[in-house]
């Protein structure tokens, strides 16, 4: 890439160095196609390469494989925490068992009964202190058992109410928001987890595979580099002569070394900023000299066979030649 840029710095300055009276009105320059960077997820190993380089690929086919580590164990929380949510949920919306509500009754009968025994035990006390045949701290101890009867059958009656009311819907849109949030965390994680594995995202051709089986890429470098299929474009440096000529939308003529015929194109972008010359140069010379990156879309079908990086020389379409 770095030999590709020099040839076209050389051939810019080269085409403007004569000035306005001695320039042929070509430009030089490339023919590219976008360039696609899939980077690592994470630094876990390599554990498959299903491609070479060179490869033609379609889009979505599966180009590498990172081991998941630490992930899977993270994945597979969510996945329990999930399942504990609609767990709870399905428990609330249900309501209570026919059996809770079965023992509550028993317990509260049970309660009452128990009251009922020992507000008799307190009431005989009673009279037997007033008789004075037993002390008053048997009296006492009658009466704490009586009221720790009649706590425990209040106990029981609001449990049985409780349970007969059912859920209620406060405690149902709790669970409810608690099963979405739990959904949502394995939706993050499952989404973090399928980037382990590099997909084409287009269909293309394999360029570069800077990793090899079994290394740790560092997170965020690219895996797989790839050209995407498709028509290419050139990309050529417009000389200051001419950049008032190409603008977006006009059409050129692009010859590609080894071709028969021209090609056609569009121009889809040309830089605002000159490059190669600083911007305060500002004599007739030195403005001779500026160039301006330009990108044109080339709309024949033929152009896709075309080889990424071949020379090409670019006219503009209404130039005579």
């Amino acid at each position: 890439m770095k030999v590709r840029a020099l040839l076209l710095v050389c051939g810019a300055i080269a085409l403007t160095a004569c000035g306005d009276s001695g320039y042929d009105g070509q430009i030089l320059g490339t023919l590219e196609r976008d360039r696609l960077e899939l980077i690592a997820e994470s630094n876990e190993p390599i554990v498959e390469i299903a491609v070479r380089e060179g490869d033609a690929v379609r889009a979505g086919a599966t180009l590498m494989r990172q081991e998941l580590g630490s992930m899977q164990a993270r994945l597979d929380q969510a996945v329990a925490a999930r399942t504990v949510a609609e767990h709870r949920l399905a428990e609330l919306v249900k309501g209570p068992r026919a059996q809770e509500i079965t023992e509550a009754r028993a317990a509260l009968e049970a309660a009452r009964s128990a009251l009922e025994t020992e507000t008799a035990e307190y009431q005989r006390a009673q009279d037997l202190v007033e008789r004075k045949l037993v002390s008053q701290s048997t009296l006492d101890q009658a009466r704490a058992r009586r009221d720790s009867a009649a706590g425990t059958n209040k106990q029981a009656t609001a449990r049985l109410n409780l349970l007969l009311e059912g859920t209620r819907i406060e405690e149902v849109d709790q669970a409810e928001a608690a099963l979405k949030q739990a959904q949502a965390a394995l939706v993050e994680l499952q989404t973090s987890a399928a980037r382990y594995v590099v997909k084409a995202p287009r269909a293309g051709r394999v360029e570069a595979i800077p990793y090899k089986l079994g290394e740790r890429p560092t997170a965020g470098m690219p895996l797989i580099v790839m050209l995407a299929d498709g028509t290419p474009y050139a990309r050529v440096y417009v000389p200051e002569p001419l950049r008032t000529r190409f603008l977006p939308g006009t059409h050129t003529r692009v010859r590609v070394d080894g071709r028969d015929g021209d090609l056609t194109g569009v121009v889809r972008f040309i830089s605002a900023e000159a490059a190669f010359t600083p911007y305060y140069a500002l004599t007739q010379e030195a403005r001779s000299r500026l160039s301006y990156l330009a990108e044109i879309d080339l709309d024949e079908r033929a152009a896709a066979t075309v080889p990424t990086g071949m020379p090409v020389q670019v006219e503009l379409a209404d130039s005579g030649k």
